[in-house]
């Protein structure tokens, strides 16, 4: 039989309270050390949600520091070239609401901002953005209203950050995958020399 949670009150009955610490330790502003680690950050993921109350999440990831600090309660995030979907970007122009996951590879505990999005196709500090000759079309602006630090439980689980677990050859190329799964009239030969060293190159074209 399954059992389903209905209300706050059954699920704080389930996982009890949270320790003074973990539930004051968000805070409305940049700290210098909030500073520091977005500065050595190659990677964030950026969660998005639509008027509809449809959610998605976006990978992000640049040379380290890539998202620039404006002040206290505020950074931006550069576009780079993509898939054209526009997913995130189309739930920030409908619902302004996202949360920001910033990782740095190797550390186990991870940076959280929660705040309002906004789209910027131009600004002065875009020319603090460019990456090998490449300057963003547009960029994401975040207005902070939470930021705090998660706990290390989840990469410690899941070994994340260990070599010894990765297995990046137990599903096929990302080529395969994809005249598996999404275009299986393409040629694979096709897509494997699209995936190949070219699309390395091309990254930032």
């Amino acid at each position: 039989m399954t059992v389903e949670i209905t209300s706050h009150e059954e699920l704080r009955e389930l996982l009890g309270a949270p320790n003074a610490r973990a539930a004051n330790k968000d805070r409305p502003r940049l700290h210098a050390r909030d500073r520091q680690w977005l500065a050595a950050s190659p990677f964030c993921l950026v969660a998005t949600a639509g008027a509809d109350g449809s959610c998605d999440v976006s990978p992000k990831g640049d040379p380290a520091g890539f998202a620039l600090v404006l002040d206290d309660t505020t950074i931006a995030l550069p576009e780079r070239p993509g898939n054209k979907r526009a997913d995130g970007y189309r739930n920030i122009l409908d619902n302004p609401h996202v949360g920001l996951l910033f990782m740095i590879p190797g550390r186990t505990d991870t940076l959280r901002i929660n705040g309002r999005g906004r789209l910027v196709r131009d600004a002065p500090w875009f020319d603090d953005m460019v990456v090998k000759g490449h300057r963003p079309v547009l960029a994401v602006v975040v207005e902070i209203e939470q930021i705090f630090y998660h706990c290390a439980k989840a990469f410690l689980r899941s070994a994340l950050w260990q070599p010894e677990t990765w297995q990046p050859e137990l599903l096929p190329s990302r080529a395969r995958l994809i005249k598996e799964v999404e275009a299986p009239t393409e040629n694979l030969e096709d897509l494997e020399r699209y995936y190949g060293p070219e699309y390395v190159r091309t990254i930032y074209a």
